[in-house]
């Protein structure tokens, strides 16, 4: 029996070994060959940092990152706006209604990318409004929002009424109450949607193919690199990773203290 243990262990070790070595050898990979003196993706030879300085000196490079950073922040804000609110007044509603919206709220998530981009395409065409950044940003806000929706809505769900009700007996006004006891309440939720929505934003090529009018974002300057991939391109990707990898590290930390404090 204890052999059997043993051995299931063993095998979920390496099972385990690959699946992190799968996820993250092209990763590594990656993050080496952004130091590559060489513009070549197989053959490594010295170090430099030349690529990381060329990320400000690519023109198109540099205007299709800005463009990202405006549309995902755009988006985000928006977004993650719309949806708290949009949460906290669907937790009010009846079950019929409330249920009919949250599965109306799964159809943008459930259908493909490239159905979503024609229906913007079409919505704008119809409008006689040209594509551009801003109808990007809108398209981007549209696709975000349903997430950010999904994330924050269980939290709002399960908040205790008795609070708000107290706030509301001691005199506090409908806004007094959202502002100072219901948004800080899903302080945390509310970042993990926008998080979500970043991410969905920053890293979609479909819809904003459709809805930009020419104007590039990081997605469509990368596909439009029909000749290779520029070591440029793995220096911008190591910086991102840097940051995330400095966000969690921050987050760990914080969670600890966190614990630390309530054992004490």
């Amino acid at each position: 029996m204890k052999k059997n243990n043993r051995r299931l262990s063993l095998l979920s070790y390496v099972f385990i070994g690959l699946v992190l070595a799968f996820i993250y050898i092209p990763l590594t990979v990656m993050v080496v060959f952004s130091f590559n003196e060489l513009q070549s993706q197989t053959v490594y030879q010295g170090l430099t940092l030349k690529w990381y300085l060329n990320i400000f000196e690519n023109r198109d490079l540099r205007s299709a990152l800005i463009n990202t950073i405006i549309v995902s922040i755009s988006a985000t804000i928006f977004s993650t706006i719309i949806a708290t609110f949009a949460a906290i007044a669907v937790s009010r509603q009846k079950k019929t209604f409330r249920e009919l919206i949250l599965q109306g709220n799964n159809i943008p998530i459930l259908s493909p990318d490239i159905v979503t981009a024609v229906a913007f395409l079409l919505f704008f065409i119809a409008l006689a409004v040209e594509p551009n950044l801003g109808t990007m940003i809108m398209a981007h806000i549209a696709i975000c929002t349903p997430y950010a929706f999904v994330t924050i809505y269980p939290k709002v769900r399960g908040l205790d009424p008795s609070i708000i009700e107290a706030a509301q007996d001691l005199g506090a006004t409908p806004f007094k109450t959202l502002w100072k006891v219901i948004i800080p309440q899903l302080y945390g939720t509310i970042l993990a949607g926008a998080a979500i929505s970043f991410t969905i934003s920053f890293d979609d090529y479909i819809i904003s193919s459709l809805t930009s009018g020419g104007i590039q974002n990081i997605s469509i300057y990368l596909y439009s690199l029909t000749r290779g991939i520029s070591p440029s391109i793995n220096a911008l990707s190591t910086i991102i990773m840097l940051v995330i990898g400095i966000k969690i590290i921050y987050d760990l930390i914080k969670n600890k203290n966190n614990e630390g404090e309530e054992e004490e």
